[in-house]
């Protein structure tokens, strides 16, 4: 079967897959996919749209089941066809029960509307989709069983019933091929949804290809000209005919070892990528210092890296920014001179360190710390990996904050040009970048008049930055 520019073929070991029809170039679109079923997370119900998962302040909670909260009535009506049916249920149980029920029953009534018939933008019927249940270990499979119960109960009276085995089915596939959904920003995963050409994509540690979540467009003057929820995939380089396409279904950073595993337990895969095979990128995240210190030392600091960051997770869920500080500083010192800057454990620490640098708005500390982190991602992720245009972004945010808008400018240009590819030019991100882009370079220009008025080379100093910001004021 095929669906625009690509195919569904038989992919050996792995199943089945998708590949290219044609040649694809760098930053294509090669699906654009609806939502089959998705919910919000029940614990950020209040804090996130129903209809286009955007999170936000003030919004409006539908009177009846009083629990589904839209942007507006624009977005209310839009999500009205897939909230009908659970607004009913949870009116007549009382309460909402948890995600996974919530998408099953989404799921059944899509199922249900369309006569268990695959659209024609289909590749395959969702439930023709693996669920993988013969390889669940005792303890998931218990929850399984109570997750079914959970939905027998919650699952309309007078509507089409299915029996427990089904059920475990729909279950099954939405554990493994269940997606979860970002924020408009990236920043946070804020619900679960199911797409069944995405879930035909396999897996590869250094893939092709990613995902990223169209949010939609609902502020047209006519709800014609409005545009869904959809996941895009696209593609990170030029992709030849009848290759492959693939995705990464967990970070690149992570040795491979932790990679397998986690791919082994979250979809039951075995991974034998290149880079997995190969281990490319191992030496890198597990490299010592260039001093060559012992094996010994290596050891106490990796011990004491992974202890102090359980420590600066506890510290961040209580809100305690200057704990976290002073953990992230005195494991810095540690690593000094022991780990390399691409040691996974050193970036895990400066990634925490800047982010709660920058919200204490400690900006000149939080870009030196942010510039250290970039210079490591860079030399692991992919050049048009995601999370790294967003490391960029936000070491470009606290340099441009710090008044070193020069390296600043460079940055968010760079993650501009990576998030064009991964997310495109509409996407909310990719806007906010080219609004910091045009910002920053006005300063870079008003800057230059300074110093051409003073007959001074560019440059990022104190006394530089200080007349770059009386300037702007007078503007």
């Amino acid at each position: 079967m095929t669906a625009g520019n690509m195919e569904l073929f038989d992919a050996g070991k792995k199943g089945r897959g998708l590949r290219a029809r044609r040649e694809i170039i760098t930053g294509e679109v090669l699906l654009a996919e609806p939502s089959y079923a998705a919910v919000v997370f029940n614990s950020l119900a209040s804090q996130v749209c129903h209809s286009c998962f955007r999170r936000q302040a003030n919004l409006h909670r539908c009177a009846q089941c009083r629990f589904a909260h839209y942007c507006d009535r624009t977005c209310q009506t839009a999500g009205w066809e897939d909230h009908k049916q659970e607004c009913a249920a949870i009116r007549r149980s009382g309460t909402a029960p948890n995600d996974n029920v919530r998408l099953a029953a989404r799921l059944l009534w899509r199922r249900n509307k369309d006569q268990g018939l695959a659209s024609d933008s289909q590749l395959v019927p969702v439930d023709q989709l693996q669920d993988h249940l013969e390889a669940l270990p005792e303890d998931e499979l218990k929850k399984l069983e109570l997750d079914v119960q959970n939905f027998l109960r919650y699952w309309s009276c007078g509507t089409k019933q299915h029996p427990a085995e089904y059920i475990r089915h729909i279950f099954g596939l939405i554990k493994y091929n269940g997606l979860t959904l970002p924020d408009q920003r990236g920043l946070q995963s804020v619900g679960l949804g199911l797409f069944p050409n995405l879930s035909l994509v396999n897996h590869d540690c250094w893939p092709n290809c990613t995902v990223t979540l169209n949010h939609g467009n609902r502020s047209a003057v006519s709800s014609t000209l409005h545009s869904p929820l959809r996941i895009e995939l696209r593609a990170l380089g030029k992709i030849s005919e009848g290759e492959e396409l693939t995705v990464s279904y967990v970070d690149f950073l992570n040795l491979s070892a932790e990679r397998q595993k986690q791919l082994k337990e979250r979809f039951h895969l075995d991974c034998s990528c290149d880079h997995c095979s190969r281990h490319i990128g191992d030496d890198l995240m597990a490299a010592a210092a260039e001093g060559k210190p012992s094996a010994d030392a290596v050891k106490e600091v990796t011990a004491f890296s992974k202890e102090t960051l359980e420590k600066v997770e506890k510290a961040r869920g209580d809100g305690d920014h200057g704990q976290v500080v002073k953990l992230c500083q005195e494991c810095l010192e540690k690593q000094e001179k022991v780990l390399a800057d691409t040691h996974l454990l050193k970036l895990r620490v400066l990634s925490a360190l800047a982010e709660v640098l920058s919200c204490l708005r400690k900006f000149s500390e939080a870009a030196e710390i942010a510039r250290k982190m970039v210079a490591g991602y860079a030399k692991l992720y992919h050049p048009n990996n995601a999370q790294l245009g967003l490391a960029l972004m936000r070491a470009g945010v606290a340099h441009w904050h710090a008044g070193q808008v020069e390296t600043g400018h460079k940055m968010i240009c760079e993650a501009y040009r990576i998030m064009m590819v991964t997310h495109g030019p509409n996407h909310s991100i990719t806007r906010d970048l080219e609004s910091m882009r045009s910002q920053t370079e006005v300063e870079l220009k008003a800057l230059q008049e300074v110093l051409d008025m003073k007959n001074q080379p560019m440059t990022s100093s104190s006394s530089a930055q200080e007349n770059t910001k009386d300037f702007l004021r007078k503007q």
